[in-house]
């Protein structure tokens, strides 16, 4: 599957951002999906993560309350509402779909994911 995220930008401290992530293929809607970022000199960080059927979702605990993941199966997208952004937010963040399919658990691990969208910036300015 390939993957494409875009929504990103450069907001305020307190502003919202809706991430997209547009997938290719007829496949999609059998793929558990996560995001994941990415600030300079840091290492890529699991933020959300949704299953195929958007059963089981989980979230890293520096964005649990603030942040969404969603899916739209008939849309072949897959969401991250970002609400009360904040400067440490700022990186690149990357949608991305697990190595195996109808997976029931969500992996938070980086390796666990076989695609991986080309990532858009979001910058939280204070």
């Amino acid at each position: 599957v390939q993957l494409q995220a875009s929504g990103g930008g450069l907001v305020q401290v307190g502003d919202s951002l809706r991430l997209s992530c547009a997938a290719s293929g007829r496949t999609f809607s059998s793929y558990g999906m996560g995001w994941f970022r990415q600030a300079p000199g840091k290492e890529r960080e699991f933020l959300a993560g949704i299953t195929w059927n958007g059963g089981t979702i989980y979230y890293a605990d520096s964005v649990k309350g603030r942040f969404t993941i969603s899916r739209d199966n008939a849309k072949n997208t897959v969401y991250l509402q970002m609400n009360n952004l904040q400067p440490e937010d700022t990186a690149v963040y990357y949608c991305a779909a697990e190595r195996a399919r109808y997976i029931s658990v969500i992996h938070t691990k980086a390796a666990d994911f076989g695609s991986w969208g080309q990532g858009t910036q979001v910058t939280v300015s204070s």
